[in-house]
This record gives C-alpha cells, structure tokens and sequence, in this order.
C-alpha cells in the first residue's frame, strides 16, 4: 500500500489567533462569534506551524504526487466560526480541503479516522490527550521570525521519551548518570522500545525509500544528548526497527541550539521543555509533553 503522510494542525498552530483568543477569554463565546463573522473575509496572518505546514504540503510538487502528503485541520471551532480559518487558507493558497470542526470538545479523537501520524497544536491540553492515547503529538512554540529557505525538509528528533521510550530516561532521573551509562551497556543488544514518535518517523522513512538518498525532499535528524557508550543501544535500536537516520548528533549534555541550527531544522521535537524553548531561538520546536520528565 501506498504511504500517505498525514498531519493534523490546529487552528491556532497554523494562524495567530491570539487577538480572537484575547476576545473569547475576556469576553466569552458569543463576542467571538461575532467577531469572527465580522472578519471572516479578513485573512488571518501565519501561526507559528504555518511555514512548516506550507513546506510539507510543498512535498506533494516534490514528490510528484497530489496527495501524497496531507495536513488536516483539527479545530475547537465551530464550522461557523471556523469559515474565517478556511477562507485564510484559500487566501494563503494551502491546499488543505479536510477538517475536524469540535465545537469545543478535544480534537484528537479524529486522528485516528483520518489516519493522522501527527498532531500539532498550541492548546497543550489537547497535545497531552493524544499522547496519552498513544498518537505523536507536540505543543509548537513561537519560533525565529526567519527560518530554513531550503526545499527540503528537516526534521530533528530527540530520542528518549520521542523516539523511544522513556525506559532508559527513567534509569538516569532516578538513578544518575553513572547507572544510566552501565544499564545502556548491559542492554545494548536489546533495542529500546518505541517511542511516541516511532510511527511517524518510520512513515517518513517510507517516504524517502521512494527517492534516491541525493534527491530526497527529506532529511531526518537525532540530536541526542547521549554519548560514548551510550549510543550504540540507539544504534542498533534503530537497526533492528529498520529504520534509518540520516544524521546523528551525540552530544553528550551539551546544548542542542546551535546544532540545530547548523542543520537547519524545520522542527525539533524534545520531551523536556527547556530544550524546545532554548531551540526556539532559532528553529521551529515541539515541546513532547511525554515520559518520565513531564510527570
């Protein structure tokens, strides 16, 4: 079967709708109706997970397929108050034709029939819902007003906790480093257990076999916090997954930002929130509210 990727965004990740937010919150649902249909034919301006929205629908041209890649839109509004969103996307010109309008209800439980990989969003609530339920899922940060002009798409992952399993992230919360570093030497030919982010990577994985390695519109990227000796259970984790990385940074506690910025990184997923807002500075990041450090 053919792959598809498929990503939900929220309303609020791919416009500002912090002046509509500011309204509902200040002066309830009614004046934001209203508001909303008064200015439903005025565009709204890109939210922080526009530009990464625009640059994976771009993938189709790449690909050379329609539909090869698709964002959905997964939205608390209602589809009245929701015609302001659509006809931005048309002023925008994204060819996003599906979405979830819930009234105010949580919108992760259409991940699933829509058969999303992955759900971005600013209302962490809702990101914690999906990841509790077993669905990738990131709280997108505002990000550098200027990022990566080049067509293909970066990705960069953290491992512990994203890509796998929180199993070793716990060893070293409560035991230290010492224990962490001889518990991944005792276990490392035993691969970690899959993360959150697992499916979605592998789904990208899909993606890039049917290019060559030279051409593809997609690079994937672990920035990792582990070292020497640590790395090889990672390593051969992903060996067993059959799953390729096309670059791998170890960099043993030191700061992720610069890294991140030398790859170019469309987005950076991370567990740990002081990472995605050190990151933020100067790429895109989704703060992945999973495992043992969000407890």
């Amino acid at each position: 079967m053919q792959a598809k990727l498929v990503i939900g965004i929220s309303s609020s990740a791919l416009f500002d709708l912090k002046e509509s937010d500011q309204i509902f919150r200040e002066s309830g649902l009614s004046a934001y109706s209203e508001y909303q249909r008064a200015n439903e034919d005025v565009p709204l301006n890109h939210g922080v997970a526009f530009p990464l929205a625009r640059k994976l629908l771009y993938l189709n041209r790449a690909l050379n397929q329609k539909d090869r890649v698709e964002v959905i839109l997964l939205s608390r509004n209602t589809a009245d108050t929701g015609l302001r969103v659509f006809k931005s996307i048309e002023h925008h010109k994204l060819p996003i034709v599906r979405a979830a309008f819930t009234g105010g209800a949580s919108p992760f439980r259409y991940m699933s029939p829509f058969r999303c990989q992955l759900f971005l969003s600013t209302n962490s609530s809702d990101v914690k819902e999906a990841l509790d339920n077993g669905m990738a899922a990131a709280s997108i940060l505002p990000g550098p007003e200027k990022i990566s002009s080049s067509e293909t798409l970066h990705f960069a992952f953290d491992g512990d906790a994203v890509l796998f399993s929180d199993e070793a992230e716990r060893v070293f919360q409560e035991k230290g480093l010492e224990a962490f570093t001889m518990s991944e030497r005792e276990a490392a030919d035993e691969p970690l257990t899959g993360g959150p982010f697992k499916p979605f990577l592998a789904e990208l994985q899909r993606l890039q076999t049917e290019l060559s390695e030279n051409v593809s519109p997609i690079r994937t990227a672990l920035v990792t916090a582990r070292s020497a000796p640590t790395h090889e259970r990672v390593v051969k984790t992903l060996r067993a997954w059959n799953i390729r990385i096309d670059e791998s940074l170890f960099l043993g506690g030191m700061d992720k930002t610069e890294f991140l910025k030398a790859y170019g990184a469309d987005v950076f997923f991370d567990d740990q929130a002081r990472h995605c807002e050190s990151a933020s500075n100067v790429v895109p990041a989704g703060h992945v509210p999973h495992g043992v450090v969000n407890e």
